[in-house]
């Protein structure tokens, strides 16, 4: 799972990020409409978001259809997309891959960390495509193609890395890490083709593990699995009844949460589930592109709330991180 990659990519995206500036007011989504050249009387309505709408400072007329790329900006994403995966090639060679090559095969691993290090690659795979469709948007690409291309990159790298594991002596291709990081990406780009599916948003929060911070550990917080936890939170607000939904506060939801203890690298280790409070960052009363973009990042994490902890020995209330 390559948390501390995104996590990198993450920052780098958001100091380059140059969205297009839209006018004061404007809604989410225009509605707007042309004419079918082949009937002229009939009007055609379209949806189009707002990172498309882009108002220039030579012209006198906003055109809210100006699809104009802007390729300045995309060139840089594309540098910073690029720069970060050397790095994270470079990091993962010399910890991983160097001096540790054998013929390449595959690895039956589907109960791994107790099924923990799968969920991540669903989690990981979600996430990098927000930030690389992110990145296409920033240059201005159509909003339907940015979410496809960046479902595609994200698939793109995650299996890249799957095949260098592959050449690995003590691992290997994994099939269950390869199915799960096409699921995440697919259901980032779902989510776009499906906004209810917005309404169940999965997020991660890490706190290191005792084994960690005893330095017991010998890995880093990518395989500190003991310390990651991996949740779906839901909209609540949404998902309720109209009568009961108004009276129930839109910045706070429920999340469903997984994480692992006393792993012992041989299968055995408990699995643990939460139930906690979440809050949603698109409720913060922060607004712009740039701060939309922010908010939405913020939403695939998990911030410390008060929470339920239900493991194989007892039940807890505790704060949930």
């Amino acid at each position: 799972m390559k948390i501390k990659f995104l996590l990198v990519f993450f920052l780098l995206i958001l100091s380059g990020n140059n969205f297009a500036q839209v006018p004061e007011n404007f809604e989410h989504l225009l509605l707007s409409s042309s004419i079918d050249s082949s009937n002229p009387s009939t009007t055609i309505q379209h949806k189009i978001p707002l990172h498309l709408a882009v108002r220039n400072s030579n012209q006198t007329k906003f055109d809210p259809f100006s699809t104009e790329i802007n390729y300045g900006t995309l060139a840089g994403m594309g540098a910073i997309a690029l720069g970060t995966g050397i790095a994270v090639h470079i990091y993962q060679k010399n910890a991983w891959w160097k001096d540790q090559r054998s013929s390449f095969h595959f690895t039956n691993d589907w109960e791994y960390a107790l099924w923990i290090d799968k969920v991540g690659h669903f989690y990981g795979a979600a996430l990098l495509t927000h930030l690389l469709s992110a990145g296409f948007e920033a240059g201005n690409v159509q909003s339907e193609s940015a979410a496809i291309y960046g479902a595609l990159a994200a698939t793109a790298f995650q299996m890249y890395v799957e095949i260098e594991d592959g050449f690995g002596p003590d691992w290997g291709f994994s099939i269950g890490d390869a199915a799960f990081n096409i699921l995440g990406a697919g259901y980032a780009l779902s989510q776009y083709y499906f906004p209810y599916l917005k309404n169940f948003q999965t997020k991660f929060s890490y706190y290191p593990s005792k084994k960690m911070r005893e330095g017991i550990h010998k890995g880093n917080g990518i395989d500190d699995y003991e310390g990651q936890k991996y949740w779906i939170s839901a909209r609540v607000k949404n998902l309720l009844p109209d009568a009961v939904s108004k009276f129930w506060p839109a910045f706070l939801n429920i999340a469903v949460g997984m994480g692992v203890r006393d792993l012992d690298g041989s299968g055995g280790g408990k699995q643990e589930f939460y139930i906690a409070l979440d809050l949603d960052a698109e409720e913060f009363p922060l607004y712009g592109p740039v701060w939309q973009f922010i908010k939405n990042s913020l939403n695939y994490i998990h911030f410390p709330m008060p929470g339920i902890r239900i493991s194989p020995d007892a039940v807890f209330f505790v704060l949930c991180y």
